[in-house]
């Protein structure tokens, strides 16, 4: 008998948006998750700094968890601005997106410290969401394939269990313009991603890693993306920010 799928995740990541009213969408995503959506997916909100904590406290009681954005690999010290995993753990975090696209980009993060990352993240607990993709360049060249194999070995270290990882691809060239690769694309990318978790967590574990898709996703496009094989869930930015559209990507998945 084939291993039961992993249950689907909807991740929010609201990046750098949002103040203490925006509590308000938190609240419409929470009532807005119910007995139609209790069996569909789990829903995560990773909201700003600023508000994370607020948030936990609101969720509690609520079938919404909520998540941090990035931490330091290193539990305190001198490191004025930065926050630890134990700190998001602290205010109310159950995971943390790491690795994201823009962090690499703007932030000039390389593989090695997303994985010193993911090792801070596993101390204090949390579930890493590691992130990789390829820009729009390297897909030109026919290198995403290559470079996703590399991202993954370099920033997943050893210990990663279906338990405390999430793997999201995001391919850059899609986050935030309104481009989506196709299902076939989705699909080829994904499937590498399952067969390096073999290696990565073993065969047996492998299927019960959730992998995310991220980029451009929307109620309008939800249902074919969350129909590919091995796409068990979607990393949402800009959507996330209305209860409606985010709520409407997690109801494309069916009973």
């Amino acid at each position: 008998m084939a291993a039961a799928k992993p249950r689907p995740l909807v991740a929010g990541n609201w990046k750098m948006n949002g103040l203490r009213r925006s509590l308000a969408t938190l609240d419409a995503v929470a009532a807005g998750y119910d007995a139609s959506l209790k069996a569909r997916a789990d829903l995560l909100v990773c909201p700003p700094a600023t508000l994370l904590s607020a948030f936990a406290q609101r969720a509690v009681g609520t079938r919404v968890a909520i998540g941090g954005q990035d931490c330091h690999a290193r539990e305190a010290g001198a490191y004025t601005g930065e926050i630890s995993a134990e700190m998001l753990a602290d205010a109310g975090a159950s995971a943390v997106i790491l690795g994201h696209s823009e962090r690499r980009q703007y932030f000039l993060e390389t593989d090695a410290i997303v994985a010193e990352k993911t090792l801070a993240a596993w101390r204090a607990g949390l579930v890493a969401i590691v992130c990789v993709g390829e820009t729009q360049a390297e897909r030109e060249a026919g290198k995403t394939l290559s470079v996703v194999r590399r991202q993954l070995r370099r920033s997943i270290p050893a210990g990663a269990t279906p338990a405390n990882l999430v793997v999201a691809y995001e391919p850059v060239w899609a986050i935030g313009t309104g481009l989506t690769p196709t299902a076939r694309d989705v699909a080829e990318v994904h499937a590498l991603i399952r067969g390096d978790l073999r290696r990565i967590v073993g065969a047996a574990a492998a299927g019960q890693v959730r992998i995310l898709y991220g980029g451009s996703v929307k109620p309008s496009n939800a249902a074919e993306l969350m129909g590919v094989d091995n796409v068990d869930g979607a990393l949402v930015g800009g959507a996330s920010l209305k209860a409606e559209d985010f709520l409407g990507i997690a109801a494309a998945y069916r009973d």
